[in-house]
């Protein structure tokens, strides 16, 4: 019998597809074959996301355990917190897409696509971009810190927002009004800080008497 002999360098790498047949027993139905190759991905996807969740929710109380060991400013543990689950779930969402046969090429591409498009949105929109310049300036500085109370002066010594300061993004600086009736927050612009005079009591809460009119 005649045979074609092939050269020995010549090899077949087994696709996702040729894995999933093989992996599939050869006695199950048709159509159980189908949807097994339809929830055998997707139930990987579920696990890496569950994966993702238990390891933010480590990650989170490893956090909070060194900044209070380490003394760690409230606003970096926030910062870190926050960075921590951005990076985790992009990472396990990429990840679940591919286990459902995204391509990655096609993922790299439109994260590529995604950040030309945010980068041309945030050039153009200065004023964002100059709330978080500012926001990087109060972590540095620290012109004041979670729980301090400020004020924010609008002429001279003419009295102005008031607060608590409960948090600290890139964008916003969020204080909670001492004299407000109810939980009424205020969300001040980061470079409003670098414009104004900004009044800040050390001691804890302002005195009584020092209430603006």
């Amino acid at each position: 019998m005649w045979m074609m002999n092939l050269p020995a360098s010549i090899t077949v790498s087994p696709t996702p597809q040729m894995a999933r047949i093989v992996a599939t027993p050869a006695w199950l139905p048709d159509w159980m074959r189908h949807w097994t190759e339809v929830a055998v991905p997707m139930a990987e996807a579920l696990v890496i996301l569950l994966a993702a969740w238990l390891l933010r929710r480590v990650l989170r109380g490893v956090l909070h355990r060194l900044g209070d060991r380490y003394r760690l400013p409230a606003e970096v543990a926030i910062s870190a917190r926050r960075l921590t689950g951005v990076i985790i779930y992009a990472s396990a969402g990429m990840l679940a897409l591919g286990r459902l046969g995204v391509s990655s090429s096609v993922l790299w591409t439109a994260l590529t696509g995604f950040t030309a498009v945010a980068a041309v949105a945030f050039f153009a929109a200065w004023s964002v971009l100059s709330n978080i310049f500012c926001s990087v300036l109060i972590l540095t500085t620290r012109p004041f810190r979670v729980h301090d109370h400020i004020e924010l002066l609008e002429n001279g010594d003419k009295p102005g927002l008031r607060g608590r300061v409960i948090d600290i993004n890139l964008l916003y600086t969020t204080l909670l009004e001492d004299d407000a009736r109810g939980d009424t927050v205020l969300q001040i612009p980061n470079s409003q800080f670098f414009q104004r005079t900004t009044r800040r009591w050390r001691s804890g809460a302002p005195p009584t008497g020092s209430a603006p009119e």
